[in-house]
């Protein structure tokens, strides 16, 4: 891979002590950081005047009523007024949003992609980022849109907020760094992020082409699931999750800020960087998580679980026990139950599955589903391993055994997935998926005690 320099340089608050040096570590935490000593006022949040000459402004992600609130107050060069003007409309034409249901393409069947490729474009985190299916609808803020991004360069005194949603990213190959009002993230294959709604950030290349996927959340923001009767241990741990500490820039420079605000796009021009909060207290920041640290749950005796066991973090629709968005992850771990068929077995969902493979071999789907390629099974429709995946399980020795270089993930939501004509005709659809049941025989013959 290519190595790109970093074209800015944030000043950074002083790292914390240990291996996660420049994050401070927990999920929905009450955090407090500042770059210069005595930038944060103390036992107020909006004095007279603040220290520095800055400006005291809250972000908020919620109503300021919800309980518990999630808001984080910024002290910071500008108020965020100064980095807004008069916008102007701008298409981004690969990155669509719901409700977008082409009257072309039809989104009912099993479908299956190999990995998007490059194609020698020179490609930004907005130019890169290609729709491939959308659920629900941004403007009622239900449901999500699934994307495949491709970057090669670095946003060039750019800039991004989305007031639609918040971000899930997924990367498959390369290294991206989020430059982020309240800090950087520094992201890599097999790790995460999560960027809030009204977040504004830069994405740099660290080392490219870089690929991977996004989750776009139009609804209720990810939370970790209730663990019920599994407890307060395993799954992943709100100790994993790591938000960064406040950096800053004071950068005169002519600038763009785009945002997306009901599914189109803006633009605005401003004088300065817009990344220039020095101190920052509150529960409402990005994050990343390292999908290495996720504690996988399973049978120890018989049956298969319900994929839901391996949930890392789910986006509630206000409908109990149906998810928004569920964000799945099948990781290697230890396979043991007795007279079992362990993959996962045959069915119908109403929840819609988009899969992702980051790297390895998916044990459903050994041939065919590659790091980078993606899947999807859309609500009510049937899916289930091929026949080498169902006769492999059916006749194999049930000793313990260990899945490993494996790692996929799902998105799984509530609401029907739409393809786009991106998915359906220019990303590499592998248009023989659907065969690979085809050659499934029929077992039945009445015999009693039959197997």
């Amino acid at each position: 891979m290519n190595k790109a320099a970093d074209p800015h340089q944030m000043v950074q608050a002083p790292s914390l002590a240990g291996p996660h040096e420049g994050y401070m570590p927990g999920f929905g935490n009450d955090f407090e950081t500042e770059v210069l000593p005595g930038a944060m006022p103390q036992g107020m949040n909006s004095p007279q005047k603040c220290n520095y000459g800055l400006y005291g402004e809250q972000l908020s992600g919620t109503a300021f009523t919800a309980d518990p609130p999630e808001r984080t107050w910024c002290y910071r060069i500008r108020p965020s007024v100064k980095h807004s003007h008069r916008y102007t409309k701008i298409d981004l034409p690969y990155w669509k949003s719901a409700p977008h249901v082409d009257p072309d393409v039809a989104s009912l069947g099993q479908y299956r992609w190999d990995p998007v490729p490059h194609d020698g474009q020179a490609l930004t985190w907005l130019t890169g980022m290609k729709t491939m299916t959308t659920a629900g609808d941004v403007n009622t803020q239900v449901g999500m849109a699934s994307h495949v991004y491709l970057v090669t360069e670095s946003m060039q005194d750019a800039y991004f907020f989305s007031a639609d949603s918040e971000l899930l990213v997924v990367p498959q190959e390369g290294r991206l760094r989020f430059a982020t009002e309240l800090g950087i993230i520094d992201l890599e294959p097999q790790e995460i992020a999560i960027i809030p709604r009204g977040l504004v950030y830069r994405v740099e290349v660290l080392e490219g082409p870089a690929r991977g996927f996004v989750c776009e959340n139009y609804g209720q923001k990810f939370e970790l699931p209730g663990r019920g009767p599994i407890g307060a241990n395993c799954m992943a741990n709100p100790r994993d999750f790591k938000a960064p500490v406040a950096a800053y820039e004071d950068r005169e420079v002519p600038s763009t800020l785009t945002v997306k605000w009901c599914g189109q796009f803006h633009e605005t021009q401003i004088g300065q960087s817009p990344l220039d909060v020095v101190a920052w207290h509150g529960n409402y920041a990005p994050y990343k998580y390292d999908l290495k640290t996720y504690c996988p749950v399973g049978a120890i005796l018989f049956d298969h679980p319900d994929p839901s066991i391996f949930t890392v973090l789910t986006a509630p629709s206000g409908v109990p026990g149906t998810a928004n968005i569920d964000f799945v992850l099948f990781r290697d771990r230890w396979m043991v139950a007795e007279n079992t068929f362990r993959p996962p077995w045959y069915h119908k969902n109403i929840m819609s599955e988009l899969m992702g493979n980051i790297y390895g071999q998916y044990d459903a789907k050994p041939q065919g589903f590659i790091p980078g390629g993606m899947s999807l099974h859309n609500m009510m429709i049937p899916h289930g391993p091929d026949k080498n995946a169902f006769e492999g399980a059916s006749n194999s020795n049930l000793g313990p055994e260990k899945l490993e270089n494996t790692m996929s993930f799902m998105f799984e939501t509530r609401f029907p997935q739409h393809l786009t004509e991106f998915a359906a005709k220019e990303a590499p659809l592998q248009d023989d998926y659907i065969d690979c049941w085809s050659d499934i025989e029929k077992k039945f013959d009445g015999t009693p005690g039959m197997k």
